[in-house]
C-alpha cells in the first residue's frame, strides 16, 4: 500500500481525523494542543495520527493535502485546516455544528 492509499484508508475509517504532532494527551506542538482543546470542548469523539510516529505519513499527507503544516483536521475525508481554522471556527460555533451534523448524518445512515 503507497502512502496516498495508506492516508485514504485511514480517512475513510475515521470520520474525524486529526494528523497532529503528539498524542491528545500529550500534544508536541502548541497548535496540535490548541486544535485538540478545540476538539474536546465540543465533545465529539476523534481519532488521531501522531505524524512523529510515521514519517512517510507526515511528508505523503503535505502532498496529498496541499498543506504543508501540522495539525491536519479531515471531516468525513474533508480537509478542514489547520489549528488556526479550527481555532476560529470552535468561537464562532461552526466547529461544533460540523461535528454535531456529521454525527446526525453518521447515524442516520
Amino acid at each position: 500500500m503507497n502512502v496516498n492509499e495508506k492516508i485514504k484508508d485511514q480517512l475513510e475509517k475515521n470520520p474525524v481525523l486529526l494528523y497532529m504532532k503528539g498524542t491528545p494527551d500529550f500534544p508536541q506542538c502548541g497548535f496540535s494542543g490548541q486544535t485538540v482543546a478545540a476538539l474536546k470542548s465540543v465533545g465529539r469523539p476523534f481519532a488521531y495520527v501522531n505524524i512523529f510516529e510515521d514519517p512517510e505519513i507526515r511528508e505523503g499527507l503535505k502532498v496529498y493535502s496541499n498543506w504543508p503544516t501540522f495539525p491536519q483536521l479531515y471531516v468525513n475525508g474533508e480537509l478542514i485546516g489547520g489549528a488556526d481554522i479550527v481555532v476560529e471556527m470552535f468561537h464562532s460555533g461552526e466547529l461544533k455544528s460540523l461535528l454535531v451534523d456529521d454525527e446526525v448524518a453518521a447515524e442516520s445512515d
